[in-house]
């Protein structure tokens, strides 16, 4: 059976995507080569696909045009191309989420990657995880405006019902005994939307640590910040002590014979505030 050429929707990743077009437009016609296609998207340069390919090239504005052109790309197909090079090349979180929902509001996708999607909300969102955790809870009420009622800050009902929904259809959430119950099942996506999600899982965690200043009293919370200079041979040394640090805290909890009372969110941030010394002039 002689193969196809594949569909832009079934990819997130726009390289892997014109390789996969590559190799099988090469099976259909052997004499198909990059610089054939340089010819078809108009571009002097034959190697420019094969750079694109391998991540030593990004596509601009106009070559993104002229290798729609070059792949033969219908309109609904073309812009999903486009959206997809946006995931991978644009220089800020707020343009990537953009391209993401464009993404995820495309029928054919959202047909062939729901469950990406849904992962993809899981990673973004603080409310599913506290979720999560809150139904391991011995309280634990199944009921989304208990749940909502539950959560700092508060929740919509509305809201509360579609993360138990989503967290149900990743598994994390299993029924039993006509309630809710935290399974062990793990959060997989693909790595291109993987990246995003946890962008904007920690931007969530740090606006969660600001707003916490004025939404609890200093007695239910735990604020710490040091600003210091370090030598950059140090950087991953403090990276593995804080690693360590934080799964300590974590084996504390886990190991603990109590129920748990409440979820919390902890963090341990390191980052920079200044640029890299210069190199000294020889």
């Amino acid at each position: 059976m002689r193969p196809t050429l594949p569909s832009p929707y079934a990819y997130l990743d726009y390289r892997r995507y014109l390789s996969d077009w590559f190799g099988a437009k090469k099976t259909l016609n052997p004499r198909f080569s990059h610089r054939l296609f340089a010819r078809l998207c108009d571009q002097k340069n034959p190697s420019l696909l094969h750079h694109v390919i391998e991540g030593r090239r990004n596509l601009t504005e106009r070559t993104t045009e002229s290798f729609v052109r070059g792949l033969g790309l219908r309109a609904g197909e073309a812009q999903f191309f486009r959206l997809l090079v946006a995931l991978d090349q644009a220089k800020h979180a707020d343009a990537r989420n953009e391209a993401w929902e464009q993404i995820c509001a495309t029928r054919r996708f959202r047909e062939a990657r729901r469950i990406e999607h849904d992962a993809f909300r899981y990673l973004s969102s603080w409310t599913l995880p506290a979720i999560r955790e809150l139904a391991r809870r011995p309280d634990f009420r199944s009921d989304p405006a208990w749940v909502a009622d539950q959560l700092r800050p508060r929740i919509t009902e509305s809201e509360a019902r579609k993360g138990l929904q989503t967290l149900l259809e990743l598994g994390l959430l299993v029924e039993e005994d006509d309630t809710l119950v935290a399974t062990d099942a793990s959060v997989v996506t693909a790595p291109e939307v993987e990246r995003l999600a946890v962008i904007n899982y920690y931007r969530g965690a740090l606006q969660l640590a600001a707003e916490s200043i004025e939404r609890f009293p200093g007695t239910e919370r735990h604020l710490l910040s040091v600003t210091v200079g370090v030598p950059e041979s140090l950087m991953d040394t403090l990276k593995a002590e804080a690693n360590a640090f934080l799964e300590r805290r974590m084996h504390l909890c886990d190991a603990s014979a109590e129920d748990a009372d409440r979820v919390v969110q902890m963090s341990l941030q390191i980052f920079p505030l200044t640029g890299r010394r210069e190199e000294s002039a020889p």
